[in-house]
């Protein structure tokens, strides 16, 4: 950039130009001149007159887009969200809010009858004068109040009226004076009968009442004729503000700005005592320099320093101070003026619009209540039908019957309502129809899921009931033969499809929060509606009331009108969508229809073609030009009939014509149509034919109602049209103030005689010698007697050329230009100079009402009623940093970074010396080093050249090392996974080409191509810092998130640019339209507008394009062949451009950056997760991700949560019941599956921040039953694998103790046998429970997706007992807990056992009758200490023995 800004030395020969176009330094300069957005147009035409245009534009276009619209509005995003921490943090020292209430009540205390004492509200307008009751009731009453308010409309619309007569005229006796005496007195007469009617106390009050008082005095000294007409005069102006009592809105929205006038009212005083003393300090610089007028005295001084405050012409004050302090002191003065211009435009401009915005919020507690009234509103939907359908509701109903043909019986069918036959089979065909479309049989005998809204004949009918008999027999018939396991898989598959749908009956669709099920029932109670209608009146829903709802014809135009590319594929079993490789351009081809793709293109391409008319070149004439407009004509009739048929014109619920976008388009087609038909060869200048050629320029908005995303940004535009008017109303009443003072004060006084050597009217006659002068810095040297050259011109007697205060409307002309900082200097000079110095207070009062509280009142209210629409209004501050979190992981990306190789070999050390801090420090400081070349113009015939461009060749190889090196090191396909690393490759082979072309041509092309590529690699160090990286996520995503808006105002702007070469294209050249700028085509009214959206002299343009006979030629028959303007067309085309794209377009760019740097905007205090935090958890996901996949299986969660550190650590040892439910969230949302970056990330987001204060209503219900189901299922598989342990243990005492047991008995009864010949003693062998228990001691516990009840249980006698189930099931291992140690075995003496020989005793009785209790109580025991244990979250356990869930 700043090479190109070095080149411009050769445009003039200029010293003010040389100055800032031959260093460095100095280049910078110029680059922040222009970025101010002052003088940086007739730069940009100096270099047209030198470069090549395309050049120029790009350069100058994208520095004021980056600069001034991007890099400029990010200051008041920082000073915003600094404003708002602040207030966060010390909002005690503002003091609590106030509502809007009343000032017309307090409250006082009283001691009541039991001598105590009570808070009581006493009405301050209560009589308390000495007044009659009728004259108090009559002051009270609404009557009086409006009467009153009557009177000062009346008295403002009488002011307003006033003009200049003529200097003959007595101004002091005219009617407007006696108007103004009549109502001061009844003004007067109002305000004795308040103080006769309440009392002098009672009646001051009220801060309505003073501020009344104030204006009568006022007034009524203003009347005295010795004060009529001078600074009294406000008072009389001032009754105005009265009028804001008239609308209850418009007032509650003055005391939102200026009720809290603490904080506003400060930030006023600072502002007046940072020019008082800056204005002192630039004095004692600045007053010895000779030829230096600006400073000489404190007021000149102030009036300087206030010019570099509001922008306006900052640019010539320094000019003139460097002159003249020399080129000694040029840069220190340069950097004063620099720092000063900063921090005046920058911070202290946006600590208004800041101070605004927080008087726009409200109260944190105010803001929960305020969610819950917007979701219930939300949920609220309009059940009522649109006028267009409910005016069916006036006629006669008459239901449509069918009648069945087809139906065997014995006796006659009467017809039945076609709406219990539809019901009837729609419901047969939603059951069947699942289950259709899974049988690999009946795939191609699905029936028709969409639903019709009307049944034309009886053949229909039986079509239908075929179909579904048909196919009802297909589906038992597969039934019967498949198994039993693929049906009730088909069966569950189906029954889940329904329950999504909402259709399954008993079953709740999904878990919706209560706002949400009462939005659905609205929605349904409407379509009900429609329905009814539908039924009962056989013309709704019909095209023209002539084509069939479903007439095969309306039916092809639905599928041609609805058709769009859908390229997502379904999972045909879980209905999840499948990611592919180009989904983002699989999403912009689905974005809208064909149809819609069909006509944007066609659109698109009749602009081009009106982008070749101009004046010389008329369509009418052209028969090139008008091929494009048949074909856009022919392809929008199509469209039209086709959605038409489709979907009706105006009485159907999908018309075309049902919001203003149908309107709209049926607009442009009539207007385009009209004109195609007609193709006026003569067209006169202010005639219909030129109107409809300037209604046709309109065509471009059809891209508003084709793109969705447009019609969003119209929606955003439209939102917020009650603040903007309300906005709009208080600027107005400002105005309408100054401008009725000016009229009072400047009327006729602005005149002067041409001549500057005449002072008085009388002598302004004749003609005058005006001197032509080349440049004001030209100093001719003239021989003696020779005279400058010059011409002869007549005196003539007139007002300043661009502004007067004659009457109101030119005086509200010319305050509407100063309002936006343009033209302000000269109004200024002009008062000064022609009425007094005293006068001067005049406008800068004004323009510091108008700058720095009126323009930020649309910059706060835009960027309020953005947040509002985006939903972020209402959020607290909590709240909101949680869904900046949430967009800020959304877009976090795993490190693209290869795992390190393995061995220790090249490859490991090439990548242990890229990955090192030191190697990319040195890179970024050789990347800086490489920048500071371009410091020296690179000339092909400077000598200095060469070296410089043989060390950026060496740079160059030093990069491409680098590259070789990290290739090397991470392998190819590695080093690709970056994109930093793809833009370093980029920039590396742009250089190495740059490096064959330099020694191969080595011309002035090449040299630009290496400071490009010097460029290029510069911005590869802005992501390296976290900072700059900040800043340039900010500026990057704004430009991402406002791409439609950057389009919609391309849009308007070519509209505009159309229209402008219509109504001026043959303006004669002016004070600003010249060979640059002008409209003779539509690529120069482009380049003219968006100089008049950077308000660059934009008034001045719009009066050369008012320019009237006798000043031009007129036409009366060619609006071609004129070089005249048009007052009323320039007067609405410029302030309606200006106010939409300057006050509102461009504010809402403000708003998008202020959103996404509050989204980046990260400290390590407040955040909830900053940016080391994201950064940790992507390295961890490195080490874990170990194939750079981008997911993870679910059981390798748990080996991520042991590894995090920092705010998403988890303490093993304080949080492991946290962590056994973070890793059951995992594998419940997944279902065991993978798990992406995302998925881990965003679960970890919810456990580290309070959700009941970040999270908002229906979001906080849903996640809390998450969290509540997680434990509940948690607390079960740990109860669950805890008794089955103890079971275990129990099973495993009693095999020990029964084999003791039968071990004794066989040896008893051998011995016993031996000496005994007793009955014969049957032995017991092992029961089939004590094979199962000796089977179960291999088994391990279930996984936690086989969730089943708690079974066996403490109360069972016999603890033998297995479920059934858990037999040959596989299972997978489980990490053990490590449970209480269990009690010491019951030691079982063989003296003790009782043996019943004369009895057959089973080994299960003898386990029953050995102590039972013990057994039970030391379990129950075991119980009770473990949970105490897992409840107060104290464990000892190691990280080792946690469950793997």
């Amino acid at each position: 950039m700043l090479t190109l800004l070095s080149e411009k030395k050769d445009l003039e020969q200029d010293e003010s130009v040389r100055k800032h176009e031959t260093t460095y330094g100095t280049s910078i300069f110029t680059v922040y001149e222009a970025a101010s957005q002052e003088g940086w147009v007739f730069l940009m035409y100096r270099a047209i007159d030198s470069f090549p245009r395309w050049r120029s534009y790009f350069y100058f276009i994208t520095l004021i887009f980056f600069l001034a619209w991007l890099v400029k509005n990010v200051f008041i995003a920082v000073i915003i969200e600094t404003f708002a921490e602040i207030r966060v943090q010390f909002q005690q020292m503002w003091g609590s809010r106030s509502s809007t209430t009343s000032t017309a009540t307090t409250q006082m205390f009283h001691e009541d009858a039991a001598g105590g004492w009570q808070l009581v509200a006493v009405d301050v307008n209560k009589p308390q004068g000495r007044a009659p009751a009728c004259l108090q009731k009559m002051m009270r009453s609404s009557v009086f109040h409006m009467f009153i308010l009557s009177m000062v409309t009346v008295d403002v619309i009488v002011a307003a009226s006033n003009y200049y007569k003529g200097e003959n005229f007595r101004r002091q006796y005219d009617e407007f004076y006696l108007a103004e005496v009549a109502f001061t007195v009844l003004f007067d007469l109002e305000a004795l009968l308040k103080i006769w009617c309440l009392g002098f106390t009672g009646y001051i009050s009220s801060s309505l009442h003073k501020f009344e008082l104030l204006l009568v005095i006022g007034t009524t000294l203003h009347v005295y004729p010795d004060l009529y007409h001078s600074q009294f005069t406000y008072f009389q102006v001032l009754r105005v503000v009265r009028l804001i009592k008239i609308s209850p809105a418009l007032e509650d929205f003055v005391y939102k700005i200026f009720g809290p006038g603490k904080k506003l009212g400060s930030l006023v005083v600072f502002t007046a005592s940072l020019l008082i003393v800056m204005s002192a300090i630039s004095l004692q610089m600045f007053c010895f320099v000779e030829e230096l007028d600006r400073f000489t005295t404190f007021p000149r001084a102030f009036m300087s320093m206030f010019q570099i405050l509001t922008q306006e012409g900052w640019v010539d004050v320094m000019d003139q101070t460097l002159n003249a302090v020399g080129h000694m002191w040029a840069p220190v003065v340069a950097i004063y003026f620099i720092l000063y211009h900063l921090f005046a435009t920058l911070i202290l401009l946006s600590l208004f619009v800041a101070v605004i915005l927080d008087n726009l919020e409200l109260d944190e507690d105010l803001k929960k209540l305020k969610q819950l009234k917007q979701s219930e509103a939300n949920a609220d939907t309009k059940e009522k039908l649109p006028l267009r359908l409910r005016i069916f509701e006036k006629f006669p109903n008459r239901p449509q019957m069918v009648k069945i043909s087809k139906l065997p019986s014995d006796f006659t069918v009467p017809k039945i309502r076609e709406s219990f036959m539809k019901q009837f089979i729609d419901r047969q065909q939603q059951d069947t129809s699942c289950l259709l479309r899974r049988l690999p049989s009946a795939s191609s005998s699905s029936c028709d899921h969409s639903k019709r809204s009307a049944i034309e004949d009886n053949k229909y009918i039986d079509q239908k009931a075929s179909s579904i008999i048909s196919n009802n027999q297909i589906s038992l018939h597969w039934l019967k033969t498949s198994s039993d396991e693929e049906t009730q898989y088909f069966l569950r598959a189906c029954t889940r499809q329904r329950m999504l749908s909402g259709s399954f009956e008993g079953q709740p669709a999904k878990e919706r929060s209560i706002l949400s099920v009462q939005h659905h029932i609205r929605q349904e109670r409407r379509k009900v509606q429609e329905e009814e209608l539908r039924e009962n009146h056989p013309y709704f829903d019909k095209p023209l009331f002539i084509v069939g709802r479903e007439h095969r014809f309306r039916n092809f135009c639905r599928v041609v009108v609805r058709a769009r590319f859908n390229a997502s594929k379904t999972d045909p079993v879980t209905g999840a969508v499948k990611n592919t490789k180009y989904h983002q351009l699989y999403d912009l081809l689905g974005l809208v229809t064909y149809l819609d793709w069909v006509m944007i293109i066609v659109t698109i391409c009749s602009c081009i073609s009106m982008m070749f008319e101009s004046p010389f070149r008329r369509v009418m004439h052209a028969p090139t030009l008008q091929i494009a407009e048949y074909v856009f004509v022919i392809f929008m009739s199509i469209e039209l009939n086709l959605k038409i048929m489709a979907d009706g014109l105006f009485f159907t619920p999908t018309a075309v014509i049902r919001d203003f976008g149908g309107v709209m388009d049926i607009f442009i087609y009539l207007v385009s149509l009209i004109f195609l038909c007609w193709m006026p060869q003569n067209v006169p200048a202010k005639s219909g034919a030129q109107l409809l050629m300037v209604l046709r320029c309109l065509r471009p908005l059809r891209i508003f109602k084709l793109v969705p995303q447009m019609r969003k940004v119209v929606r955003e535009l439209f939102s917020g049209f009650k603040e903007i008017f309300l906005v709009s109303i208080l600027l107005l009443t400002l105005m309408l103030v100054f401008a009725s003072f000016g009229v009072q004060l400047f009327a006729g006084k602005l005149a002067k005689c041409n001549d500057p050597h005449i002072m008085r009217r009388e002598d302004c006659h004749g003609i005058f010698r005006i001197n032509v002068s080349v440049s004001k810095n030209l100093n001719l040297k003239l021989r003696p007697g020779e005279k400058k050259p010059g011409f002869w011109v007549p005196r003539v007697w007139a007002n300043p050329r661009n502004f007067n205060f004659d009457n109101v409307g030119n005086a509200m002309l010319a305050l509407f230009e100063v309002l936006s900082l343009k033209g302000w200097v000269e109004v200024r000079d002009v008062i000064i100079h022609r009425v007094g110095p005293i006068h001067g207070i005049y406008i800068h009062v004004f323009v510091f009402l108008g700058c720095m509280i009126g323009l930020t009142l649309f910059v706060g209210v835009v960027i309020a009623n953005f947040n509002e629409n985006k939903g972020t209004a209402l959020l607290t501050v909590d709240q909101r940093r949680w869904e900046d979190l949430k967009s800020r992981l959304k877009i976090a990306q795993p490190l693209h970074l290869p795992p390190r190789p393995d061995n220790d070999g090249f490859r490991a050390k090439m990548y242990d010396i890229t990955q090192h801090p030191f190697f990319k420090r040195t890179i970024a400081v050789l990347v800086l080093a490489q920048s500071v070349l371009l410091s020296v113009k690179w000339d092909v015939a400077d000598p200095v050249t060469v070296p410089l461009a043989t060390m950026s060749v060496v740079f160059t190889f030093i990069f491409v090392l680098e590259v070789t090196m990290k290739i090397i090191a991470m392998s190819p396909a590695g080093f690709w996974q970056s994109r930093r690393n793809r833009y370093d490759l980029l920039v590396t082979s742009l250089g190495v080409i740059w490096v064959i072309l330099h020694f191969a041509l080595l011309n002035a092309y090449t040299y630009m191509m290496g400071a490009c590529v010097i460029v290029f690699r510069f911005f590869s160090i802005c992501g390296k810092h976290v900072t700059l990286k900040m800043l340039l996520l900010t500026v990057v995503v704004s430009m991402y998130k406002s791409f439609f808006i950057i389009v919609g105002m391309f849009l308007l702007l070519l509209c505009y640019a159309f229209a402008g070469v219509v109504l001026f294209g043959t303006v004669k050249y002016g004070e600003n339209i010249n060979r640059h700028a002008n409209f003779s085509s539509a690529g120069k009214a482009i380049t003219v507008l968006f100089r008049i959206v950077t308000g660059e002299d934009w008034n001045k343009i719009m009066h050369d394009c008012m320019v009237q006979p006798p000043f031009c030629t007129p036409d009366d028959f060619k609006y071609w062949a004129t070089d005249c303007g048009n007052y009323a067309g320039a007067l609405m085309y410029f302030c309606s451009f200006y106010v939409i794209i300057a006050y509102i377009m461009l504010n809402l760019l403000v708003a998008i950056i202020v959103e996404n740097f509050s989204l980046f905007y990260s400290t390590e205090e407040d955040q909830l997760l900053s940016y080391n935090d994201l950064r940790h958890f992507q390295i961890i996901w490195n080490m874990v991700d170990d194939k750079r996949e981008g997911v993870i299986p679910t059981f390798r969660v748990k080996f991520l949560l042991r590894l995090l550190r920092g705010r998403l650590e988890v303490d093993l040892d304080k949080d492991k019941l946290l962590f056994k439910h973070m890793c059951y969230e995992m594998e419940r949302l997944h279902n065991g599956g993978d798990v992406t970056f995302h998925d881990v990330l965003s679960m970890l987001s919810y456990r580290s921040v309070d959700i009941r204060k970040s999270l908002q209503l229906e979001e906080l219900l849903a996640r809390e039953q998450l969290e509540y189901t997680i434990e509940e299922e948690v607390a079960k598989q740990t109860i669950r694998m805890w008794l089955k342990k103890c079971l275990k243990r129990i099973r495993a005492k009693q095999q020990q103790s029964c084999s003791i047991i039968h071990s004794l008995r066989e040896s008893q009864q051998q011995e016993l046998s031996k000496f005994l010949n007793p009955p014969s003693i049957e032995t017991t062998q092992p029961s089939e429970d004590m094979n199962a228990n000796n089977q179960d001691n291999n088994i391990q516990p279930e996984t936690s997706s086989q969730q089943q009840l708690l079974s066996p249980t403490l109360s069972d006698r016999g603890g033998c007992r297995q479920d059934s189930t858990d037999v040959g099931k596989p299972q997978r291992k489980f990490g053990q807990w490590r449970l209480p140690s269990a009690p010491k075995p019951i030691s079982h003496s063989v003296s003790s056992v009782n043996l019943r020989f004369g009895s057959r005793t089973t080994m299960k009785s003898v386990v029953c009758k050995m102590n039972p209790m013990t057994d039970t109580a030391s379990c129950g025991s075991e119980v009770k200490k473990w949970w105490t244990r897992q409840l107060t979250v104290e464990s000892d356990e190691s990280g080792d023995d946690l469950l793997d869930i």
